[in-house]
């Protein structure tokens, strides 16, 4: 059996942009290359022949695991959860031990952005969290320890991650 790939609306955007992108304009544009230096004659230390034909096989490389991430999607709409409990899609406050407090939300392995706060469900803290509710306690396990969390806050709404930029694969 097929893992599932739970993720946002803009988490399933930003892969569907990405492969479009490369499919339509980044790949055709290196067959031209590759197409031109070819027809050069010698191609053994032809650079452009040589870096086209390696790019070609990174974009199909990608092109292939975007298409199975996104056949393999499961779309779960945070607007859509009523719960009082964290689940996929939530956004939580949590105070650690030393008082500090955090905000993450919990997103799909394809969306994760540690800067913004956007953690994967299968992170320690994601796994962690999932299930719990407003005042609840909770251990988290890390690779250097274990902390203390108190759930603060929940909420539910729109999840807008960045979108797919041209300079963000390369």
């Amino acid at each position: 059996m097929k893992e599932k790939n739970y993720i946002t609306p803009f988490g399933l955007k930003r892969l569907i942009d990405e492969r479009d992108f490369l499919l339509k304009i980044e790949r055709p544009k290196v067959v031209s290359v590759v197409s031109w230096a070819a027809s050069l004659g010698d191609r053994s230390e032809n650079a452009d022949y040589i870096y086209g034909k390696k790019r070609l096989r990174e974009i199909d490389r990608r092109l292939k695991f975007l298409g199975k991430r996104i056949n393999l999607a499961l779309i779960v709409d945070p607007l859509s959860i009523k719960s009082k409990t964290i689940q996929f899609g939530a956004s939580v406050i949590f105070r650690e031990e030393s008082g500090e407090e955090k905000k993450v939300t919990i997103v799909g392995i394809d969306e994760i952005n540690i800067e913004k706060g956007m953690i994967s469900w299968k992170s320690p803290i994601g796994k962690t969290l999932l299930g719990k509710m407003v005042g609840d306690f909770c251990t988290v396990i890390k690779p250097n320890g274990e902390i203390e969390l108190e759930i603060v806050d929940l909420d539910y709404k729109e999840i807008s991650i960045d979108r797919y930029k041209e300079e963000s694969w390369k």
